[in-house]
């Protein structure tokens, strides 16, 4: 069962909000269309729906019920939220109700060979995966879901604010963000860096923390295309009050509608 209280606190969080996600996250609005005998009234891009998937087989997060109801609260009306960790749910058939499945510090070996191949077809046609913070602690022996996330974790320090570099601010997930952003979470390591391969978005300055292991380079956040779809990871995310953070629900929520399909800024 989710808590109600944190549903609560973001709910109110995000009604304050509106404006600001509206902004960052949408653009300007389009122009109204020119009247003609036959014109409508436009109606809103229908609403697409997004599978929150949580589910630990290792180090489990307090948070994970606070991140689930801000997921759920962003969505206004572009997208519905689901949330499980239920992994018999990740059926090809189930799958296909979905434009995105978030995978929500998830942690270890959570999927069976049948619904890692049912994952695998999802993102294959064309739908979209958003990994946030201990995504990357999970299905270390899928060779497949490791090239999705990115990069897997290594290590961590102690959590301490940092500040975050964004490298890109015409994203959806960091439009709304200046050049440097101080903010508080656990910063991950990882195993490899995964510059190579992915578009980084945001880098840790490993001089306003202690305890990086990439002092030359650390990503944090990042988005690639892959395997027909499309992958987004935010390494933040560890603590409560992120789901608090006006800054860190649109950075999450420009991640989702990136990888439901919109544009890359």
């Amino acid at each position: 069962m989710i808590a109600t209280n944190p549903a609560a606190r973001v709910t109110s969080l995000v009604v304050l909000l509106t404006v600001a996600v509206a902004a960052a996250v949408a653009g300007p609005p389009p122009p109204p269309p020119k009247p003609t005998p036959d014109s409508k009234t436009p109606t809103a891009a229908p609403a697409f729906r997004v599978l929150v998937f949580s589910k630990t087989a290792g180090f489990r997060h307090g948070c994970i019920p606070d991140g689930v109801a801000a997921v759920r609260a962003i969505g206004g009306d572009r997208f519905t939220v689901d949330a499980t960790e239920d992994a018999s749910l990740l059926t090809a058939e189930k799958l296909a109700s979905y434009r995105v499945v978030v995978f929500l510090n998830t942690t270890g070996d959570v999927l069976d060979d049948t619904q890692q191949a049912a994952f695998e077809g999802f993102i294959r046609s064309g739908r979209g995966y958003v990994g946030v913070h201990a995504a990357a602690d999970t299905e270390y022996d899928w060779p497949w879901y490791g090239r999705l996330v990115g990069a897997y974790f290594k290590s961590h320090p102690r959590i301490q604010p940092a500040t975050v570099v964004v490298e890109n601010t015409a994203h959806p997930a960091t439009k709304h963000l200046a050049a440097r952003w101080q903010r508080t979470d656990e910063w991950y390591n990882y195993r490899t860096n995964p510059r190579e391969s992915v578009r980084v978005l945001m880098s840790l300055d490993t001089a306003s923390y202690d305890g990086s292991a990439m002092p030359d380079d650390h990503p944090i956040a990042w988005y690639h295309e892959y395997d027909g779809g499309r992958a987004f990871y935010t390494g933040g995310g560890h603590t409560k009050e992120s789901f608090r953070d006006p800054a860190f629900l649109i950075h999450l929520r420009g991640a989702i509608l990136w990888a439901a399909g919109g544009p890359n800024g």
